[in-house]
């Protein structure tokens, strides 16, 4: 074919030519022609979409669509997929949280699928067996609570469920019993979870945690499977059956509570099969604020997610655009909200059938406004007090000194069908694995979510038997005009309202896409008081990403924060966004994890 000068010289220029102001960095990644340097395309789908943590759970979520499963069904699959492929994150053994956009109702429903303390361990019992620790460990079975994941599949699946339980599961189940390669980021958590546990095998009975979760090297050690490898759990698919076959009731009535209870009393454990029967997940109404013509929602105590919209409420009367992403001026006042927010957190939030928890009065408009004039733009806040969001609120605290939130491990899940139903879901053990307790045969690990419980008496949070601890797992999901708009969330202990802030800022404020507002440089501010004791001193440090100009670290630094730059802690974050006028989904996951989203 002839072509034209004209023609060749228009193809040399679209090809060859580099994007205006790129400074070389030499950082050895490569360079985009459209788009943030710093992200990849966002997916983008008209039928369905997932989007996880592992490559492979996304996909079966899919399939699982593509099958004539509801979004319901695709977040189950992915959650077992997910038991077996990041047990680093989450599991059987631990707690669950979702929230439901129903397009037959045009309504958003709130899970809490998370385990109460045993009823058989009284508040004197456990302050005998902590002796002289004034906090609950990480490991064995003080920490345990029961098991709140299959209760909440269970839920799910009978509202929303348009697959039989067993096709949920059947992915997850041949997974375990062939094998799957480890991805890279687990990978890495994995052997820092085995480290950790042998360097605290005194606390952990028996080796049944190794028998699950550690193969056998060359040399005959047993050691944690490396990235690439193919790793099997038996005893999760033989688990897993029985729940397909049984329906989830099977956990907590049957031969797999039955197992937990005995393996518990043989080990000097706590939970018995009265604690599995009487457990339920309770359907919960979420709770919402308005940011800038965002409704934003979170679920109410006792989980942390109403300190995201506390934050907002505090950040709508700052024109935060106006200030630039990632400015001097921006991560100022992000920080000082969530310093904010984060005392009150400390304060208020608890199980709400054992304390009064004033949420709509944190969360209100008035209240955001009255926190919001403790912010000096060139000052910086020093141990904050909680604030005073009705008459009634009780007296100050004294709570002893603790450095847990910092930390959790856990895996984040959305899900969005053909019927332009959307899950937002969250799942975890709590700290990496869990308790390092692998009840006999059962293939999963047992959650040390109760090590969130304060033993401080009088404290809202404070340890009582049949109680829900203190949570940091948040599902969350937006509506706009009326609309679903973004179902989304970011996992990491206390990273997670700070995250959710900051995505849908990056979205709403900044006008980043999906993928972008994930991949885009993050700040995490620790040091906040904390529902389990912790009490702030001082400032608190806000660490950044790379991503942060050095000036603006430095001018941050000069006006009196703490401020350290490093990789790691900022969560984990996935997004699906409806676009009504197209009628397509936006999907993005982030480049801190192994997910991907995966779309038809």
């Amino acid at each position: 074919m002839d072509r034209s000068p004209l023609l060749c010289l228009l193809l040399c220029a679209l090809f060859l030519a580099a994007p205006p102001a790129l400074a070389q960095n030499g950082d050895g990644g490569g360079d985009r022609l459209t788009g943030p340097a710093y992200a990849q395309s966002p997916v983008i789908a008209e039928h369905g979409m997932a989007a996880t943590s592992q490559p492979l759970a996304s996909q079966i979520a899919v399939d699982v669509l593509k099958q004539g499963g509801s979004a319901a069904d695709a977040a189950i699959a992915a959650n077992a997929a997910l038991g077996l492929m990041e047990p680093t994150g989450n599991g059987l053994g631990g707690d669950l949280f979702a929230i439901v956009y129903d397009p037959e109702t045009d309504s958003l429903y709130g899970l809490n699928a998370s385990g109460r303390s045993p009823r058989g361990l009284s508040y004197d019992a456990l302050q005998q067996e902590l002796g002289t620790r004034d906090e609950i460990p990480l490991l064995g079975h003080l920490p345990v609570s029961v098991p709140g994941a299959a209760s909440g599949w269970g839920k799910l699946h009978k509202r929303f469920g348009r697959l039989p339980l067993e096709d949920d599961l059947a992915p997850a189940i041949e997974y375990a019993r062939e094998g799957f390669p480890l991805s890279q980021v687990i990978a890495y958590y994995w052997q820092g979870n085995v480290e950790a546990f042998r360097e605290n095998s005194d606390l952990i009975p028996g080796d049944n945690w190794k028998e699950t979760y550690l193969i056998e090297g060359e040399s005959g050690e047993m050691r944690a499977p490396k990235e690439g490898e193919i790793f099997r759990n038996p005893d999760l698919a033989n688990t897993l059956g029985t729940i397909a076959q049984n329906g989830t009731e099977a956990f907590y009535e049957g031969k797999i509570a039955r197992t937990i209870a005995d393996y518990a009393e043989r080990t000097s454990g706590y939970l018995g099969m009265e604690d599995f029967r009487q457990h339920e997940a309770n359907w919960v109404d979420p709770v919402s604020v308005n940011y800038r013509g965002v409704e934003v929602f979170e679920l109410p105590p006792n989980g942390q997610g109403i300190a995201a919209l506390q934050m907002l409420q505090i950040l709508k009367g700052f024109d935060v655009a106006d200030m630039g992403h990632n400015s001097t001026d921006y991560l100022h006042v992000q920080a000082e909200a969530k310093k904010l927010a984060f005392e009150d957190r400390a304060r208020f939030y608890a199980d709400p059938a054992f304390a009064d928890v004033p949420v709509q009065e944190l969360i209100s408009e008035k209240y955001g406004t009255q926190r919001r004039q403790l912010i000096e733009m060139d000052e910086v806040l020093s141990a904050p007090d909680a604030g005073r969001p009705r008459a009634a609120a009780t007296s100050s605290l004294d709570p002893t000194m603790r450095q847990r939130l910092n930390s959790g491990d856990t895996i984040y899940l959305t899900v969005a069908d053909s019927s332009g139903m959307m899950v937002s879901l969250i799942q975890s053990n709590y700290a990496g694995m869990g308790s390092g307790l692998v009840p006999d045969g059962l293939g999963f690990m047992l959650q040390d979510r109760g090590a969130l419980f304060t033993m401080e008496q009088g404290h809202p949070n404070v340890y009582k038997p049949g109680k829900r601890p203190f949570h940091t797992i948040i599902p969350a999901f937006a509506m706009k005009d009326g609309e679903p708009f973004l179902s989304f969330g970011v996992m990491g202990g206390g990273m997670q309202p700070q995250g959710h802030v900051q995505v849908l800022s990056n979205i709403v404020d900044f006008g980043l896409n999906v993928q972008a507002a994930g991949d885009a440089a993050r700040y995490r501010h620790s040091g906040s008081s904390s529902p389990t004791g912790e009490a702030m001193e001082g400032r608190g440090t806000l660490r950044v990403e790379s991503g942060v100009p050095d000036e603006v670290v430095n001018a941050l630094r000069g006006r009196g924060h703490s401020v350290s730059v490093g990789a790691g802690g900022y969560g984990g974050y996935q997004a699906i966004r409806w676009d009504p006028e197209e009628g397509v989904y936006w999907g993005g996951t982030e480049m801190r994890k192994d997910g991907t989203v995966v779309g038809y």
